[in-house]
């Protein structure tokens, strides 16, 4: 049997090439403020997976994607251990791209920090008045760069988007920011209207893209996860106040409310945590994740 080992590995996801093809395993690691904390969240890695390959199949319309297969068949032989099996993707080679495309519906979090002092947010003026977690008049797109492990992105303008585009694409950063740009607001308008119908509001998420082999813009990473995005339940949104969540925000809440707790958690917080992951995956997609 072949050994593998991961040629990068991120905060969440580790990625094997196999040669004509990569594998994206995501684990049950856990980040939060750009760090990986202590404890694993176990089965996060399993929903994360499975969440993503819904979403690509969802939005193939729209635009191509990486996925090839979640089939454990289809992995190598390596593959098939259980540590791998549930929570693998194998997927096509790409030339990522350098941008972390963000869409937000609802202002919240920095967005609502920075409106408060501002009344902008990543440099669009938005109108006076708004409240907390309101839903935006439309959809903004507000793209960040992609930072290495351990620092934090930056958020950037739209015409700044354009800038580090042509750096990589002499001549075409200004089309390419703009397929971005309408791209990202496409898959976000579909998805969150699709999550509403199932009791989940979308408040933002980001998308990463890359060019396949033949120079086709296709989206990768992962997609529309409790990780990359703000999942709130529409029974109790109210405005004007902070809303509970389905995704990694219960973390961040807890680690900004203990300081001292460093990079680790206490076991409440960790089932807590996965039982959100776990419900929300079964509201969007109708199935029971996990069974214990």
């Amino acid at each position: 049997m072949q050994e593998y080992r991961p040629v990068k590995s991120g905060k969440v996801r580790e990625i094997y090439d196999i040669g004509d093809s990569l594998i994206i395993t995501a684990t049950d690691r856990i980040s939060a403020f750009d760090h990986i904390l202590d404890n694993q969240i176990a089965g996060k890695g399993e929903i994360l997976t499975k969440m993503s390959a819904f979403w690509f199949d969802y939005t193939k319309d729209i635009i191509p994607n990486h996925m090839i297969s979640t089939d454990q068949a289809d992995l190598p032989e390596f593959f098939q251990r259980p540590e791998f099996c549930k929570s693998s993707m194998k997927v096509r080679k790409l030339t990522m791209l350098p941008l972390e495309c963000i869409v937000r519906g609802y202002i919240t979090g920095s967005g609502w920090a920075s409106y408060q002092k501002t009344g902008m947010v990543c440099s669009i003026l938005l109108e006076k008045g708004l409240k907390e977690s309101q839903k935006l008049p439309e959809a903004i797109y507000t793209p960040s760069t992609k930072a290495d492990l351990g620092d934090h992105d930056e958020n950037i303008s739209y015409e700044q988007s354009i800038d580090v585009l042509e750096k990589q694409f002499p001549g075409q950063g200004e089309e390419y920011a703009r397929k971005l740009k309408e791209t990202s607001l496409a898959l976000y308008q579909k998805c969150a209207c699709y999550a509403l119908s199932r009791g989940i509001i979308i408040a933002d998420t980001k998308f990463e893209f890359g060019l396949d082999e033949n120079g086709v813009l296709t989206l990768g990473d992962e997609m529309l996860t409790p990780d990359s995005s703000r999942f709130w339940p529409l029974e109790g949104y109210r405005e004007g106040v902070s809303q509970p969540s389905y995704d990694k925000q219960y973390v961040r809440d807890y680690l900004k409310a203990h300081p001292d707790a460093g990079l680790s958690l206490p076991e409440d917080v960790i089932e807590k945590t996965i039982l959100r992951y776990k419900e929300a995956y079964e509201l969007l997609v109708d199935k029971n994740i996990v069974k214990k």
